[in-house]
């Protein structure tokens, strides 16, 4: 295999990316400021091919989506290798470079030599359609269940300032009735006005189940408050309209949800990752989503352990030796996802259960536990996908037993 003899390194921004090329003694051939714009990157790349003369160019960027997208993905298109070097990897290692100035260029600079001199840098491939649709999808959903928990939040403290007994009464964030109610009715005066039987039936002509259980809470909340707090009307007019941002945001939840399980069902590993216990469609669209669904892009089941954080690593100092911690970097939403679905698995999943048990009798935390079955889990996921096989709790004497 051919040596490369260039390296082109990319502060990468929104408008603008500074690239800067360097040979094998870490001498600029090349220093340029280009727009984010497919003609001038393709002009970039056939300039650089050109400055190589046919010897292999390794490029290496400091984003793997956002700004970057477009430049990785000419570059792989062109069958180019790309790398990703962390921000944060090149922030520290500009401390060991000459001069104390930021710029891009100098960025760049340090990008082009850390590839050249590292052999532990992540390869970027051009990710599957259903991979990438699934990150958009997946990361849409993180917004609005987070969009949906300010609401609610919003909306408690809205109602405790001026009606607490009805803030009290319903858990808001699991009860669309409540949210109904209170897109109607939201202060004690005018609940005692309309009464329980007609708030019963103004429910159910809403399609709200229990409308009288409901109602009856309603009212037993409004008979117990008979002042009216300053601002009321306002605070009231607020509550009405974040009860029906919450709604919103539930029946959006839903369509994205229903997108991302179609979108994920049409991966080619969408069957071994359902037959794990503990992932449904969309932990397993997570997991497809921040892995790309190619597992040979990490190698071994380490180096995916280790980009999910499940791989500890030591921290040993002088005669103190043994210690391990988590790695500073790694990626929380796939920690996220083997953990959920461990804990999960480790109440209805037999096999789960036993080992997180022997953990427990080792005198383990309940965290250090889950996190022990989430490691061992990872392992097997990985001979599944690797071999095309599923998940099978009754032949506890397969070589992917997790006891």
């Amino acid at each position: 295999m051919a040596v490369p003899e260039l390296w082109a390194g990319t502060d990468a921004g929104k408008s603008e990316h500074h690239c800067v090329v360097i040979d094998t003694d870490g001498t600029r051939k090349l220093s340029r400021r280009v727009a984010n714009d497919e003609s001038t990157l393709l002009e970039l790349i056939a300039d650089v091919l050109a400055l190589s003369e046919g010897d292999p160019v390794t490029w290496a960027v400091d984003l793997n989506d956002g700004g970057a997208a477009l430049l990785i993905a000419l570059l792989t298109d062109n069958g180019q290798k790309v790398l990703y070097i962390p921000g944060r990897t090149v922030h520290h290692a500009s401390g060991s470079y000459r001069g104390d100035a930021k710029s891009d260029a100098k960025d760049a600079f340090v990008i082009a030599d850390q590839a050249r001199m590292r052999r532990d840098l992540q390869t970027m491939h051009r990710g599957d359609d259903v991979a990438v649709d699934l990150r958009i999808l997946t990361s849409r959903r993180l917004d609005l269940a987070a969009d949906r928990t300010r609401a609610i939040n919003r909306l408690r403290a809205q109602l405790l300032g001026y009606f607490p007994a009805l803030e009290r009464a319903f858990d808001y964030s699991a009860s669309k009735a409540a949210l109904v109610l209170l897109s109607g009715y939201q202060t004690p005066a005018g609940l005692r006005r309309i009464g329980k039987n007609r708030l019963a039936a103004w429910l159910k002509n809403r399609k709200v189940r229990n409308s009288a259980v409901v109602a009856a809470t309603a009212l037993q909340a409004a008979e117990a408050q008979h002042t009216a707090i300053p601002g009321e009307k306002l605070a009231a007019s607020v509550v009405a309209k974040l009860a029906r941002e919450v709604m919103a945001l539930d029946e959006e939840i839903a369509e994205t949800d229903a997108l991302i399980e179609a979108r994920f069902r049409e991966h080619p590993h969408a069957e071994v990752i359902l037959s794990m216990p503990g992932l449904g469609p969309l932990l397993g669209a997570e997991f497809i989503a921040y892995t790309g669904g190619d597992m040979s892009v990490f190698g071994t089941s380490d180096r995916l352990a280790g980009v999910a954080g499940l791989a500890p690593v030591p921290k040993d100092s002088g005669r103190i030796s043994g210690n391990m911690r988590r790695p500073r970097r790694y990626c929380r939403r796939l920690l996220r996802v083997f953990y959920m679905s461990s804990l999960v698995a480790s109440w209805r999943c037999p096999v789960s259960k036993a080992f997180y048990e022997r953990k427990r009798a080792e005198n383990k935390s309940h965290k250090q536990a889950v996190l022990a079955l989430a490691r061992r889990r990872l392992n097997v996921l990985w001979a599944l996908i690797r071999d095309g096989r599923t998940f099978e709790v009754t032949v506890p004497e397969s070589r992917l037993a997790l006891g």
